[in-house]
């Protein structure tokens, strides 16, 4: 929109990322949402894959990278809304998820609500891909983290949503060094940015925690498709 060269307003946007983790971290631990031992345990993934996707800036084009990426978030965007909200589980917990103790409890109406992380290994793995994207594309890629632990390990959906937003802003700052370091993070531009999306995550964590699921699900796949159909156009026009 403001037609910023993209290389400074990757910077900037990685900047703006640590600001939104840090405005609603502190919240969404307090309010007992955020999982901090599972975020750290999956945020060893994301980080070698941010150090690993800034390292391919320099050696891949993002061009057909970023249409896969987008096409990716249009089937996830249909597959989160058609997700049924409650799925009883009659199965033995994971059990490298026991030995990690990737487990918690999050409030509810009723008092607390119990939950173990399925297929860790998977979500790992997939943790490492969301790095790696924020890595090449300057995007915090917590659209990607919240479908690997939301579909792929099974956290209740508003667990898996702040646990993302703690772990982005770790992800961010191992890609912003390298940004930094060649000199594509402007103080000018990235403030008023800082200050627009730290505002917005303040507010969002005040609402976040009296929303329906189905509503936030609703809202999370909108924002998924715009994205999609942006990183879609990126990549055909040769911006990324």
């Amino acid at each position: 929109m403001f037609k910023i060269d993209l290389h400074y307003a990757i910077g900037a946007s990685l900047v703006s990322v640590i600001a939104t983790s840090s405005g609603a971290a502190a919240a969404y631990v307090r309010e007992g949402y955020s999982n901090i031992r599972i975020g750290m345990f999956l945020e060893v993934a994301t980080t070698l894959g941010a150090l690993f996707g800034a390292y391919l800036t320099a050696k891949v084009s993002g061009n057909w990278i970023g249409i896969i990426f987008g096409m990716v978030l249009f089937y996830s965007a249909w597959a989160s809304l058609r997700k049924i909200p409650i799925e009883p589980k009659m199965t033995e917990p994971d059990s490298l998820a026991v030995r990690l103790n990737c487990r918690g409890s999050f409030p509810v109406q009723n008092g607390k609500e119990e939950y173990v992380a399925e297929h860790v290994p998977a979500g790992f793995g997939i943790m490492f891909v969301a790095g790696t994207l924020s890595g090449l594309l300057g995007i915090g890629s917590g659209a990607v983290k919240v479908l690997a632990m939301d579909q792929v390990m099974k956290l209740p959906f508003k667990v898996s949503t702040t646990t993302s937003n703690f772990m982005i802003g770790v992800t961010a700052a191992a890609s912003a060094g390298f940004y930094l370091s060649h000199g594509y993070i402007l103080p000018g531009l990235s403030m008023p940015v800082v200050l627009g999306v730290l505002a917005g995550s303040l507010v969002g964590s005040r609402i976040l925690v009296n929303a329906q699921v189905q509503t936030l699900r609703m809202v999370f796949s909108i924002v998924i498709v715009a994205l999609g159909a942006e990183m879609i156009f990126n990549g055909l026009t040769g911006r990324l």
